[in-house]
């Protein structure tokens, strides 16, 4: 599941299709007896490409856990898009980050909240129209999926969900070279940035308009 040719050749069996993420997060929720770890996350997906990490680890942050987990869960995002941009064949994750987890019972209530809606996007991603020959695109989207996941980083209030859904579709869009679907990712994001931007520009404007006012009191 990543950016690779798998065009059928004489002589060469396709790759076998790695399991949909939605059964993922049903098999986690369903078995687990305890705090789902970022490397039982990664050991249960199978398979380590990019794009299965990438589109796991954004829709991570899709699921409504406490304020300031998106700092912790958005890391891996840039980590692995990072490895993208710089070419790397395979991802790799500092065990400091695999032994990160979610407790059971959130993880529970958000997967039963995001696996409807990966359900969805599985049953509509096809490839189709794909901009890219082979690889070459994986350093572009890196570039795109590294913007992203610096967004959800942020500490911005409300402002990394839909930096995090963007790049979960960037991450399907790779999977099976989806080019309309990419496309729609690419614009979301960018929507994503803009609002960030505005909120940022306004906060800004807003305390430097306090601190003028507090300035103005201060002589009077």
């Amino acid at each position: 599941m990543d950016g690779d040719d798998d065009t059928l050749v004489p002589g060469k069996a396709r790759r076998p299709r790695p399991r949909r993420l939605s059964d993922v997060f049903l098999t986690l929720a369903a078995e687990a007896t305890g705090p789902i770890t970022v490397g039982s996350i990664r050991d249960a997906l199978g398979d380590r490409s990019f794009a299965t990490l990438l589109v796991f680890f954004s829709s991570l942050n899709l699921l409504p856990l406490p304020p300031g987990a998106s700092v912790v869960l958005g890391i891996p995002i840039v980590i692995v898009a990072a490895q993208m941009v710089l070419g790397r064949r395979t991802a790799w994750l500092p065990a400091s980050l695999l032994s990160k987890s979610i407790p059971l019972d959130r993880f529970r209530t958000g997967s039963a909240r995001i696996v409807p809606l990966l359900q969805r996007l599985e049953r509509l991603v096809r490839p189709r129209y794909w901009p890219f020959w082979r690889r070459q695109g994986d350093r572009v989207i890196g570039v795109i999926a590294l913007i992203l996941g610096i967004a959800v980083v942020l500490p911005v209030p409300l402002g990394n969900w839909l930096p995090a859904f963007a790049s979960t579709l960037v991450g399907l869009a790779l999977s099976e070279r989806d080019g309309i679907l990419f496309g729609i990712a690419v614009a979301i994001g960018i929507t994503s940035i803009a609002i960030i931007v505005a909120v940022v520009v306004s906060a800004g404007a807003v305390l430097n308009l306090l601190w003028k006012t507090a300035g103005m009191h201060h002589w009077f």
